[in-house]
C-alpha cells in the first residue's frame, strides 16, 4: 500500500508511473474543482470574436478594447478561455465615454 504523504514529498522525476497515477487520482478527489461556469440568466459572449460581434467591430478592435482595461470587470478569463458578461461590458463602455 502506498502512503499518499510520502508520495507528495517525492520529486516528480523520481516517481514511477504507478505512483504518479496514484497521486493524481487521490489529489483529484482532495482538491475542489474550480470551473469557469457563468451565472445563469445573463447573456455572455465568448472569446475575442464574441467581443467583436458585441461591439459590431473587427477582432483587432475587440482586442484593443480588451487590452485597454475598460471592460476588465466584465471579463472572466482562465488561460485562453474568455467569457464576457455582455450587458456589463456595454455599461462599462458607455461609462468610459
Amino acid at each position: 500500500m502506498m502512503n499518499l504523504e510520502s508520495i507528495k514529498e517525492k520529486p516528480l522525476f523520481q516517481m514511477t508511473g504507478e505512483e504518479f497515477i496514484f497521486l493524481q487520482n487521490n489529489l483529484n478527489n482532495e482538491l475542489p474543482s474550480k470551473t469557469l461556469e457563468p451565472e445563469k440568466g445573463k447573456k455572455y459572449v465568448y472569446g475575442i470574436r464574441g467581443i467583436a460581434k458585441l461591439i459590431d467591430g473587427s477582432t483587432s478592435k475587440a482586442n484593443r478594447l480588451k487590452k485597454s482595461g475598460i471592460i476588465d470587470k466584465a471579463i472572466i478569463q482562465n488561460g485562453r478561455k474568455i467569457i464576457v458578461d455582455a450587458e456589463l461590458a456595454l455599461q462599462l463602455m458607455n461609462q468610459s465615454k
